[in-house]
């Protein structure tokens, strides 16, 4: 793995010895707490789509994702430190272009069948195949022969008829023997060890191949928890998977992810006890710390790997000029907005890249992301105008109102142009419209990091064709740069090019950087120990049930 420096533990780690009081999903922790009878509960939103690795590039998905599937590597939850998980070794030749992975034997799926080099290959293989149309087949465009299965885009807007795959396999893909196998790269990938413990790179049972239908309904994996049941639109049940090989074991029997349409529903139901874990907090809570106040020892912060944008639809005539983009950014006043709506709980963000992750560099944005009233009027005459209304759109059931209204105002109130808040009912519905390329105006498009690097708030957010580049921005200088950092010899000097790539993004500012924040979550008494990752998600491995009580 490679070596590089991370800030300090990031994750949110409480610990609590024997509680005077308890509350929880059942009323109280008894003996039956954590079981499939009495389980804890966590605020969630519907995801976009099933649970296929390949498929889910959203953090709701992903969550469920990340507690059903064991990839070849692995973050720590307090460090977020890459670390090898069902890979033994990973060597590395001397150009960095070839991989020899060597798996840990004894690993089985949930329903018994076991994992070797052949579920990974073929999985990746899979997700990589464009017919197939999974999300994340940009992260494999890598390896050696990708450009084979997924041919590229010759325009980059989505053709009515796309190039056709002259092969399934990718080249660069070798099945050694059943616990080994080999990745041939196109060109020199740095940091590629640590990337790959991102969901995407999981491995896949063969049932997935024998009946994709039945997967998508009861998912199997290979990690500490296991499907157990849904109810659409309501909740979704994991429970501990007992022959499960890695080192970090469940303890907890089960886990309820539970569909909230307003996080004030959320927050209420962790007061009162009938939720365990909310990833987040209403900004009607956040007022004068009052959430700190009413939970107490229960409240959890830190820094996170997150950030929040506003993306302009490139495909669409209007946001073409660049000039435009800049003064609606000039336009933002996010000082105030980050302390009138959130009470200083957010950061304005200067960038696009988290302040906690390694490469970071400060102000990469400069001018255009400074609130500067003169300078944005100046700039939308130079874009002739803005004609109609400025829509900026938000799922409605993810606590976002009260801060895009405040942009949408403050954007108004500059620049004299009608700027208005659209929401889009769910969470699902809001990233089926971006994923079609349907939206006419501004939307909000906040990141979690996959791993811990610059390179994954740049790659699959601007690059072309990538999984999340929902602007459709191209920009060739910046591919090249990207290209460059990619094959850099060592970390440190690839973040350099990463940071010259990221700063390009000023120029065309294909999204507003608004506000980045840390963790504010909460947890309810019947959580003895929780680690909040810097993802902002649960990490269910290290959830200790307190002592029991009556």
């Amino acid at each position: 793995m490679r070596k590089r420096r991370m800030v300090a533990p990031v994750a949110a780690t409480l610990a609590v010895g024997l509680l005077a009081s308890a509350c929880g999903g059942g009323g109280g922790t008894t003996e039956a707490t954590g079981t499939l009878e009495d389980p804890i509960t966590m605020e969630w939103g519907k995801p976009e789509n099933p649970l296929v690795p390949g498929n889910t590039t959203e953090v709701n998905g992903g969550n469920v994702v990340d507690a059903i599937f064991t990839g070849l590597v692995q973050y720590d939850p307090n460090t977020y430190e890459p670390e090898n998980a069902m890979a033994k070794s990973i060597t590395a030749s001397d150009d960095k272009k070839t991989y020899t992975i060597k798996l840990k034997q004894g690993w089985t799926f949930h329903n018994g069948e076991e994992v070797t080099a052949d579920n990974f290959v073929r999985a990746w293989n899979y997700t990589a195949y464009a017919p197939n149309g999974q999300k994340t087949a940009s992260f494999f465009d890598k390896i050696q022969g990708y450009d084979e299965v997924h041919p590229a885009d010759p325009d980059g807007n989505g053709p009515k008829e796309a190039p056709k795959p002259t092969t399934k396999k990718m080249s660069g893909l070798e099945v050694v023997d059943p616990y080994t196998m080999k990745v041939t790269l196109k060109q020199p990938f740095t940091i590629f060890p640590s990337t790959i413990g991102y969901s995407a790179f999981s491995p896949l049972p063969d049932m997935f191949f024998e009946n994709k239908e039945k997967f998508e309904k009861n998912p199997i994996g290979n990690g500490p928890y296991k499907f157990e049941k849904r109810t659409p639109n309501e909740s979704l049940t994991l429970t501990k998977y007992d022959k499960y090989k890695g080192e970090r074991k469940g303890t907890v029997e089960a886990f309820q992810f539970k569909v909230y349409n307003k996080l004030s529903t959320a927050y209420q139901d962790l007061k009162s006890g009938n939720l365990d874990f909310m990833r987040q907090m209403p900004v009607s809570a956040l007022t004068d710390g009052r959430w700190k106040q009413e939970l107490g020892d229960n409240a959890i912060t830190a820094e996170a790997m997150k950030v929040t944008p506003l993306s302009f639809p490139l495909y669409q005539e209007k946001f073409q000029d660049p000039n435009l983009r800049k003064a609606i950014s000039m336009a933002i006043d996010r000082k105030s907005i980050v302390e009138n709506v959130f009470s200083g709980t957010r950061k304005p963000l200067r960038g696009w890249v988290s302040p906690s992750v390694d490469g970071f560099v400060p102000n990469q944005c400069g001018q255009w992301c400074q609130y500067d009233p003169a300078k944005a009027k100046e700039y939308l005459k130079k874009a002739g105008g803005f004609e109609g209304t400025l829509t900026i759109a938000s799922n409605a059931d993810g606590g976002h109102e009260e801060w895009v209204k405040a942009v949408a105002g403050s954007i108004r109130d500059t620049l004299g142009i009608k700027a208005v808040y659209k929401p889009i009912p769910t969470f699902s519905e809001f990233r089926s419209k971006i994923v079609a390329n349907e939206m006419t105006g501004m939307f909000r498009s906040g990141w979690v990091a996959d791993y811990p690097s610059i390179q994954n708030f740049l790659a699959p957010i601007f690059t072309k064709g990538a999984s999340s580049n929902d602007s459709t921005y191209f920009n060739p200088e910046f591919e090249k740069l990207m290209s460059q950092a990619n094959q850099a010899p060592t970390v440190e000097e690839a973040n350099k090019l990463y940071a010259q790539a990221e700063k390009l993004l000023a120029e065309d500012m294909p999204s507003v950087p608004v506000y980045t924040q840390g963790i504010q979550a909460g947890k309810s008494d019947r959580l003895a120990e929780a680690v909040v990752t810097p993802r902002r998600s649960l990490a269910l491995t290290t959830v200790r049930v307190a002592d029991s009580q009556q």
